[in-house]
This record gives C-alpha cells, structure tokens and sequence, in this order.
C-alpha cells in the first residue's frame, strides 16, 4: 500500500489542477476502489501534526494544497499571483453572480445600480465566472455562473459551501425585489 500511496501522492504533486478519482484511477493504473482507499489514507497522513501538505476537495475533486495556515508566511514569495486581490466594484459582481447564479448582465446591472461590462469582462479574463448558457427571454441573453477557479480561489468544495446570507443581503441578491 506504501507504494500505490507514493504514487497518488506524486500524482496529486504534479497536477496542477484538482482531479478526481477515476481520472487519478486511470492515471495509476489502481482501481477505483484503491484510490479511494489509498487517498482516505493520504489525507489522515496529511492531516497529521508537522505535515505542510493537506488534500483539499473543489468541486468533487482532490487536491493537493499548503496547508490554509501556511498561507501567510507563504504567501510573500509564493501567492502573489494566487493572491491578486480584487476590486470592491469586481468582488461586488463576483458575489452577485455566486449567490444569483445563473445570472445575465442586465440582471447584474440592475442589482448593482451601475454597468457591470468592465468588472464581468475582468472576472472572466480570471475565470472566476464564465458562460453558462442563455436565458430563454427575448434576445437570449448570455448567463453567468462561477466556475471551479472560484471554487478554488475562495477555498470551497462546491458553491453550497458558500457563506449564508441574512435576510437583507437575500433581499439585495434577490431578482425579484
């Protein structure tokens, strides 16, 4: 098993993106079963005290990632293009678009008061959201959503780990009010 686990392990090193596990399965050469039992066991490994390294999960895929509190003596050297921070305008859009999604560009315009271009333009450049179809209304305007980067960029497993919202920034997200 400490070889099949040396393996995942090297695997989940020099992949850039998060993978799952029938693409790690077919990587390897293990059976499905295998990796699943060989990754529970990496990640307890990981979990221990004095390790650098944790798995993290995006979006029904693994990664392997510095540990969250590593991150700012990190980042210095390491996060500066991980960590290029947003605008106020940019974060505003992202947000709608996370808590609203699927979402157009009108509804983004109405919700924020302002034109959305400039910041959905950005946030795509950044794969931070991308389109995701489009809306059967006249015109059929094009619909945003979040993508895996954001998952990852904000430390989330999927979009239902997302922050609750109280009753007035429901209401402030809210496209029917």
């Amino acid at each position: 098993m400490d070889e099949e686990k040396a393996l995942i392990e090297a695997i989940l090193f020099l992949e850039i993106d998060p993978i799952d596990i029938k693409t790690l399965a077919r990587i390897s050469g293990l059976s499905r079963e295998q990796v699943e039992e060989v990754v529970s066991e990496l990640r307890t490994d990981l979990d221990a005290a004095g390790r650098g390294m944790e798995l993290v999960s995006v979006d029904g895929s693994i990664q392997l990632s510095p540990k969250r509190e590593l991150w700012p003596r990190l980042r210095q050297r390491f996060g500066r293009k991980r960590e290029s921070r947003l605008s106020r305008a940019a974060m505003e859009t992202l947000s709608i678009v996370a808590y609203s999604q699927p979402i157009t560009r009108s509804e983004i315009e109405s919700l924020r008061g302002v034109s959305a271009d400039t910041m959905i333009r950005q946030l795509l450049d950044r794969n931070l959201i991308r389109e995701i179809g489009r809306k059967n209304a006249p015109g059929r305007p094009v619909q945003f959503g979040t993508t895996r980067e954001f998952l990852q960029h904000f430390g989330l497993e999927s979009i239902a780990d997302l922050p609750k919202l109280d009753e007035i920034d429901q209401e402030r997200f809210s496209l029917n009010g």
